[in-house]
């Protein structure tokens, strides 16, 4: 029986996707002055008003109509909690899944990405944002999307995957490879929202299988190594997660992650000590051959010094231990398979 890593206040080491972080829109002059009439809407609560103003024109023939509500609908779903129920229930869901399964113009997606983003953020949306087919177009803008609505994309699926069916769903859709691909090759904020949506929807077993398919470790293992960023907390974290299949532990060490995981636990910080102690301890358990690799790589010291630390609390020390126990244990004729 595998150990798995206590990961229940892990959510801390990631980026918090509460809400879009796209720059405000340019927008001419008559289009200011709607901005200006929308935010005093806000302000004097009048947004019942307006919202279904807003939800008609989501079905217009004019694109421009289409952003400038889309646009709005952001705006008043971004920092309100009423104002997303109200806007869920004035029937805005639909026409905006309906916009992004249909354009193909970027800009407009960028938006409705953000949008649906926004009121994923309320746990009464999120049902009906799934049952509206929001996760397939979603998917679509992770992958041939603005870098803005590749990264609110990322979020909005992680908000959406609250549920084990709904995580499964998501891999279904193919959400798992461009996932990796804007882990490997977005900017600092795409990694880190890549990285928050990996580890939720990696919990599911098939999606783990997946991400393994799509590369993650040799992404994760760089991300690792360079311990001097602010990603490491998010790697481990990830790794943490994908080793709970063999075919994440087998991709972990074939991708030079033993050496960089006993280099963390010897000089990372305490969080990311305790994360690396326990990935070791999972790749080690149910194999001799990893066990002989780590021992090799010098991991016995520094995880004496790990398990004798005050500094950590009594569950990964008690880890380090039972590392340290494995390491030293002589080969025996039921440990010797490769897993």
């Amino acid at each position: 029986m595998l150990t798995t890593v206590n990961n229940d206040n892990s959510f801390s080491a990631f980026s918090d996707c509460n809400s879009d972080r796209s720059a405000e829109f340019s927008t001419p002059s008559s289009e200011s002055r709607r901005r200006r009439r929308l935010l005093i809407a806000c302000a004097a609560d009048n947004s019942d008003e307006f919202i279904p103003h807003l939800v008609l024109n989501l079905h217009s023939c004019s694109i421009e109509d289409q952003k400038q509500a889309t646009m709005e609908i952001r705006l008043l779903a971004k920092n309100k909690e009423e104002n997303r129920v109200k806007i869920a229930q004035a029937g805005a869901i639909k026409p905006l899944v309906s916009l992004l399964s249909s354009s193909s113009d970027l800009q407009l997606q960028e938006y409705v990405v953000t949008a649906i983003l926004n009121l994923s953020l309320c746990d009464e949306n999120k049902d009906l944002i799934n049952s509206s087919g929001a996760v397939k177009p979603l998917v679509g803008a992770l992958e041939t999307g603005t870098p803005t609505a590749k990264e609110n994309a990322a979020c909005a699926l992680l908000r959406l995957s609250r549920r084990e069916e709904d995580k499964v769903a998501i891999g279904r859709a193919g959400a798992i490879p461009p996932l990796v691909k804007l882990l490997e090759g977005g900017g600092l904020r795409g990694k880190k929202d890549a990285a928050t949506a990996l580890y939720a929807v990696c919990s599911a077993k098939e999606n783990k299988v997946r991400a393994v398919r799509a590369g993650v470790m040799r992404a994760l293992v760089e991300l690792m190594a360079d311990l001097g960023s602010s990603m490491v907390d998010k790697a481990v974290y990830v790794v943490s997660v994908v080793v709970g299949v063999v075919e994440g532990r087998a991709a972990l060490v074939d991708e030079g992650g033993i050496p960089v995981l006993v280099e963390i636990v010897e000089v990372g910080t305490q969080r990311q000590k305790e994360i690396a102690v326990g990935v070791l301890l999972q790749i080690c358990e149910e194999s001799w051959v990893y066990r002989t690799m780590v021992a090799r790589e010098g991991a016995i010291p520094p995880l004496v010094a790990f398990s004798q630390s005050h500094s950590h609390s009594n569950r990964p020390r008690q880890k380090a231990e039972k590392l340290i126990e494995l390491l030293r244990q002589p080969r025996s004729g039921n440990g010797a398979g490769r897993s």
